[in-house]
């Protein structure tokens, strides 16, 4: 179990990501951003599909590697610093699918759309404005904005979009499930 002391402390996988990882391609990479201590990255793991879990905190890295040794584990200051996951020309490598969740960081949303590959899914969950009322966070930086996900989305097919207050724990949320290319719908029954 990871250490009660950590924000991530949460063994199960947010429902939003069982509901929808189905649309990954069997066998298919994912990667999981800012995934702190590995639930996403288990879940999809356990389901056979070679997994990237990428995170700051150390002890959150070296909970997952000595945990799920089969999950690679890149530690990385990502708003702070480069993009750890390039392939030359410092071009983002591509998955077939981008897992978030808790997390905001809007300079990133660019890198995570160009980390999808063709037919790759993102799937993306965190809070939105009106958490404010109910808790933390609280701070406009990190609160989506209204539908502001289907905005950063707009290139890509929409699949499932949702936003509003979510009961057990009570908090706003936005979240959303976006695949990149029309053409990926056909191998991809809802």
């Amino acid at each position: 179990m990871p250490p009660s002391s950590s924000p991530h402390n949460q063994s199960l996988p947010s429902p939003w990501m069982t509901r929808w990882g189905h649309l990954v391609k069997p066998g298919g990479t994912v990667l999981d951003v800012a995934g702190g201590f590995g639930r996403h990255s288990k879940w999809f793991f356990e389901r056979n599909h070679p997994t990237v879990l990428v995170d700051r905190a150390l002890d959150a890295i070296e909970y997952v590697a000595s945990t799920y040794p089969g999950v690679r584990c890149v530690q990385a200051d990502i708003e702070g610093g480069p993009w750890p996951l390039t392939d030359p020309p410092w071009q983002p490598l591509r998955f077939d699918a981008v897992v978030v969740t808790n997390y905001l960081w809007r300079p990133l949303f660019p890198t995570l759309l160009a980390s999808l590959a063709p037919g790759g899914v993102l799937i993306y969950e965190t809070f939105a404005v009106g958490n404010e009322t109910v808790g933390k966070p609280s701070r406009p930086d990190f609160l989506l904005r209204e539908s502001e996900l289907l905005a950063v989305c707009a290139g890509l097919h929409v699949v499932a979009f949702e936003q509003g207050f979510l009961d057990q724990p009570g908090r706003y949320v936005q979240r959303i499930v976006a695949i990149n290319g029309p053409a990926a719908l056909a191998r991809h029954p809802l």
